[in-house]
């Protein structure tokens, strides 16, 4: 009994914190030759690098194309009465000249679009996307497809 107690008595032995300081460490400077390979492009291709200073280039192949400020009057079960719509075509410059020419059949197609459809959708914040959307798609099937690439609206105000 003598023998059980006196090894109650002892303390346990302490274990050596050496191979847990000796993984951490490798484990950082391993971590930071991989950060390193990785950000010169030596690992997972990257090639070189262009200087951080160079300016954006020339902006090259976009022109606009303002559309005149289209007036519709919306029905009296509106809470409004008119609505002022004017917008701006994003085209390719290749195309300007010609969809620039058949802004008179965009307009007619925009003003048949805006008076055919539901006053609520109109005066709906949320609806502005998919107007927007739909009135783009009409205006790319009357210039072909590849000349207009967004539609910009720059003013539609419900008065």
């Amino acid at each position: 009994m003598a023998t059980a107690e006196a090894t109650l008595d002892e303390e346990p032995k302490k274990r050596s914190k050496k191979p847990l300081v000796v993984g951490l460490a490798l484990a950082l400077v391993l971590g930071g030759v991989g950060f390193y390979a990785t950000f010169s492009g030596l690992i997972l291709g990257g090639g070189g690098h262009e200087p951080a200073d160079h300016g954006p280039g020339p902006l090259t192949g976009v022109a606009f194309v303002p559309l005149p400020t289209i007036v519709v009057s919306l029905g009296p079960d509106s809470g409004s009465e008119h609505l002022r719509f004017t917008a701006q075509l994003e085209v390719v410059d290749t195309a300007q000249a010609d969809v620039a020419t058949l802004s008179p059949r965009i307009l007619d197609v925009l003003n048949s679009y805006l008076r055919a459809i539901d006053s609520a959708s109109i005066e709906d914040p949320q609806a502005m996307a998919r107007l927007r959307a739909q009135m783009l798609r009409r205006i790319q099937v009357v210039t072909g497809e590849g000349r207009v690439r967004d539609l910009l609206i720059t003013e539609f105000v419900l008065n």
